[in-house]
């Protein structure tokens, strides 16, 4: 059976076994197969999109470029010496030319051109060739909002001006748009990925927050964090951050969660314990926020109060994904999910933000934990299909049998599609119970 045919039975079985986690070298062929789709389906899209006639990315090793890293090849941790890449594309057919000027092809997706022999000058190899290509617009990777598009360094970009004439440096433009949208755009291919991805991390919540791994009484908040991480480990994934588990309880205040004392506390009967928690697996990213009730002696379910809380914050989720609409801006959205929220008597904060190839990527932003009015430039991006964010927020909820307000911090994978807005794998709905 050829490669690619079993790639398709393997993407297709995906969803059946959540935890079939793929050693290494699989690994690298399902990262070869989504870059070839995105080289070759995804990015001609893109520049015709947004009007770019040639990309150039400059970068070097162990300096890369954001969105260089991206499309290293699966066998390449880093960059190798100046790693240049240009895309360019025909006028007439709108098909895409890749080409690599560096002293080695950029794996098996992008040849390189450069023969030093001939051209000693790597720069003025790749002067030549945007010459050769003639480009009336040359993207280059600079950026005021997104560091992930802000990838040119001033040494390389000095390097590229000086190398071009007076005429080809008129024509370099920011490529922020399509830099953007190359790291926001999900394939078919990646989205079968996700749900899988989604659910093994949900998976690792969930053994968290059981018996098997916390004892009241004994356990503290920063042992099982330690723990996740031990989990990862051993499952030969990545966490992109240290993971958070904190909480709340009766004799503590609503800040509790965010005054540092609770993420190094003892887990007790009683308590709401949350965490913060991401995993990194075939190039994608999750970012995933629950919540789970410790419960005392006699109790087989979670007092009322705590569920009709967990209801709000689902309520919240609602509202903002309820807003999601094609080129509405992110400000926007923020702005009328917040207005009606506060209407049905919720106090919601919401601090959404596009989720993917990277954590914390670039796209539409909806707000930060202290930027409720909107956030400047990423705010203002407009919302676009095929793009998943994470769904962070939270609502603040008295409880009257503690006497003190308590924060329902929720976080979830959700896709914007064609069809509108969906979870990529599911939300909480219910409190995990510890002790059952």
């Amino acid at each position: 059976m050829k490669k690619g045919i079993l790639l398709f039975c393997f993407l297709g079985s995906l969803t059946l076994s959540a935890q079939a986690i793929l050693p290494l070298k699989e690994r690298a062929e399902v990262i070869r197969q989504i870059q070839m789709e995105r080289f070759e389906v995804l990015l001609p899209q893109l520049m015709h999109t947004h009007d770019i006639d040639a990309w150039v990315l400059i970068t070097r090793e162990y300096n890369e470029d954001p969105v260089v890293k991206t499309m290293l090849p699966p066998t390449w941790l880093n960059a190798r010496r100046r790693t240049i890449l240009v895309f360019s594309k025909d006028p007439k057919t709108g098909k895409v030319s890749r080409a690599a000027i560096t002293r080695y092809p950029f794996g098996e997706l992008v040849p390189s051109l450069w023969k030093k022999e001939e051209q000693p000058d790597q720069i003025k190899a790749l002067a030549d060739y945007l010459v050769q290509v003639n480009p009336k617009k040359i993207g280059i990777n600079t950026s005021d909002h997104y560091g992930i598009a802000d990838g040119l360094a001033q040494t390389d970009y000095a390097l590229l001006k000086n190398a071009l004439s007076t005429n080809f440096q008129q024509r370099l433009v920011s490529a922020e748009s399509l830099a953007v949208a190359w790291i926001e755009t999900r394939t078919p291919k990646e989205m079968v990925i996700y749900k899988q991805l989604v659910e093994i991390s949900r998976n690792i919540i969930k053994e968290a927050f059981s018996t098997a791994v916390i004892t009241p009484g004994v356990t503290t908040t920063d042992d099982v964090v330690w723990w996740m991480r031990d989990k990862v480990n051993a499952l030969g994934l990545d966490t992109w951050f240290h993971p958070t588990v904190d909480v709340q309880r009766a004799e503590n205040s609503d800040l509790y969660a965010f005054d540092g004392k609770s993420k190094f506390d003892v887990i007790q009967p009683g308590d709401l314990v949350h965490c913060d928690f991401g995993i990194t697996y075939l190039g994608l990213n999750t970012d995933c926020q629950e919540l789970a009730y410790v419960l005392k002696r006699g109790e087989t379910q979670a007092p009322e109060y705590l569920t009709e809380a967990l209801r709000d914050g689902n309520r919240v989720q609602d509202q903002l994904t309820s807003n999601f609409k094609t080129g509405r801006t992110g400000n926007q959205t923020l702005k009328l999910a917040l207005e009606v929220g506060r209407k049905e008597g919720l106090r919601p904060q919401i601090y959404t933000h596009p989720l993917g190839l990277y954590g914390h990527s670039a796209g539409t932003t909806f707000g930060m934990w202290d930027a409720q009015n909107g956030v400047p430039g990423s705010g203002d991006w407009p919302l676009h299909e095929n793009t998943v964010y994470a769904i962070e927020l939270n609502t603040l909820v008295y409880v009257k049998e503690w006497e003190k307000d308590v924060r329902i911090m929720l976080e979830v994978p959700g896709y914007f599609g064609l069809n509108g807005f969906e979870y990529v794998n599911r939300r909480q709905t219910e409190l995990y119970l510890i002790g059952e």
